[in-house]
């Protein structure tokens, strides 16, 4: 079954919509690349629109109406959003769930060392990547430091035209015959993803009472230097790494790609590209049916793990909280919930790359340009670990895309034995809703830089729409 690329199918007025959404989806990746920053984008979005925060209207304690826009936040680095809908909540919710985080680097606990007047931060790298792909290439450094007086810093170094950046060193063509020996996976080992932050020295006058200071002849001149840099422009000690959440990602802007600038080219597409046209759905749609909610979690790329995970309790427990504020909870109302909710899973598929065809199994292959993707399943092989939709939803997720004149296409995650994926699927499927992967075929996945196509953000919003829309199945 042939699909044609949907470019061929706009008017004027989609193509300047196209572009405008695409502008304001560079503009969240700019200011997101992390799961804390995309939060703090989100809830300036939301609250503009007219969300509130579940803290503040607990407080109310009266019941929920129609119309109603709640959101909460799980630790500064999760966030679940509510439109309060016409039915009961124990009839269900039509829910997008996609995830903010994204493969990078991460900076250890004790990471500051020098090794021959270099200076280094140690790191631990976060996800699935391809470790190559982040030597010499300019790196920013994004997170926290929070400091024992309670006091919290906020770093983003390398993303400003004056700021400094930092890199990871690569070793010379000239010397690296045997380097090139190795097999892919070795070619650069993780204790090798350190970054470089300084060379130079501290230089200190003889009569300069720090010459003194026991504390400076334990340190060397250059590592010295960094500490004084770190002191002087950021308030910050070396313990105070003991606390600290820094995130390595690459630095720079998201940018238009090729001549005709119909893609776009940036970090951290996998999977913003599906939590911003959630996002932006979510803020579209006003009047509704059902109840809407859109989830956007932390730690999908490390199996959703952890307090700001999908197998977190923090979604159950503030569904409890919606139900309770009518006045009738109890548990059998939110199991209710739960089950009689559909969901699209909002997650990347691999879009198919001519250069790897022998990868792709080309008649189920997402291809860019031609519209938002389904996948069945995700898993691996044998659809391990996997959820798998059942024929009835996915022809009721088609009518509901045709009905609105979505632009789609069904993928599998490339050949059967090669590998595979997941998503946070099979986690809401648990509780017997139904759940479909829906997302953007992505270029270069988990790469330093991905590739998404614009047409395939304008239709993956626009099914989203269509879906928070939909009466229920």
């Amino acid at each position: 079954m042939e699909l044609k690329n949907v470019w061929e199918k706009y008017n004027k007025k989609q193509l300047q919509e196209l572009e405008v959404l695409n502008k304001d989806y560079r503009d969240f990746l700019d200011n997101g690349k992390t799961e804390r920053e995309c939060v703090d984008v989100i809830v300036n979005l939301c609250e503009k629109k007219g969300y509130v925060e579940l803290c503040e209207r607990l407080k109310k304690g009266t019941p929920l109406k129609k119309g109603e826009k709640i959101y909460a936040v799980n630790m500064n680095k999760s966030i679940v959003l509510f439109n309060i809908g016409e039915k009961p909540l124990s009839e269900g919710m039509n829910i997008l769930g996609a995830h903010i985080d994204s493969p990078r680097m991460d900076i250890k606990a004790n990471p500051l060392y020098d090794d021959s007047e270099l200076v280094y931060l140690d790191t631990h790298y976060y996800g699935g990547i391809k470790k190559y792909q982040w030597v010499a290439i300019p790196l920013s450094l994004h997170g926290v430091v929070a400091k024992k007086d309670g006091t919290t810093l906020e770093l983003n170094i390398g993303e400003e035209e004056d700021d400094p950046v930092f890199f990871v060193s690569d070793l010379l063509i000239h010397l690296s015959q045997e380097q090139l020996e190795k097999k892919g996976a070795k070619v650069v080992e993780g204790e090798a993803l350190d970054i470089i932050v300084g060379n130079r020295p501290l230089v200190i006058k003889k009569d300069d009472k720090k010459d003194k200071d026991e504390d400076k002849k334990k340190n060397s001149p250059v590592k010295e230097m960094v500490l004084k840099v770190l002191k002087e422009e950021y308030d910050m000690e070396e313990e105070d790494f003991m606390s600290a959440e820094l995130e390595v990602v690459p630095a720079g802007k998201a940018r238009e790609a090729g001549f005709d600038r119909s893609m776009i080219l940036a970090y951290g597409q996998d999977d913003r590209v599906c939590a911003f046209t959630s996002l932006f759905a979510m803020l579209q749609v006003e009047e509704v049916e059902r109840t809407s909610c859109c989830i956007l979690v932390d730690k999908e790329e490390i199996g959703s793990v952890g307090a700001t995970g999908m197998t977190s309790l923090y979604f159950e427990n503030v569904i409890a909280e919606l139900i309770n504020l009518n006045g009738d909870y109890n548990e059998l109302m939110v199991r209710r919930c739960l089950q009689n909710s559909t969901m699209l899973s909002s997650d990347v598929s691999a879009g198919f790359d001519p250069s790897y065809a022998s990868a792709f199994e080309k008649k189920n292959a997402a291809f860019l340009g031609h519209g938002m993707v389904f996948n069945k399943f995700t898993g691996s092989r044998g659809k391990s670990g996997s959820n798998d939709a059942n024929a009835e939803y996915i022809a009721y997720v088609r009518k509901v895309m045709d009905e609105a004149d979505v632009n789609f296409q069904f993928a599998e995650l490339g050949k059967v034995d090669l590998g595979g994926g997941g998503t946070i699927a099979y986690i809401m499927a648990k509780y017997g809703m139904n759940v479909i992967d829906a997302g953007v075929a992505v270029l270069n996945m988990h790469a330093p830089f991905e590739a998404t196509s614009k047409a395939d953000v304008y239709e993956t919003m626009r099914g989203y729409v269509a879906f928070l829309n939909a009466p229920g199945f």
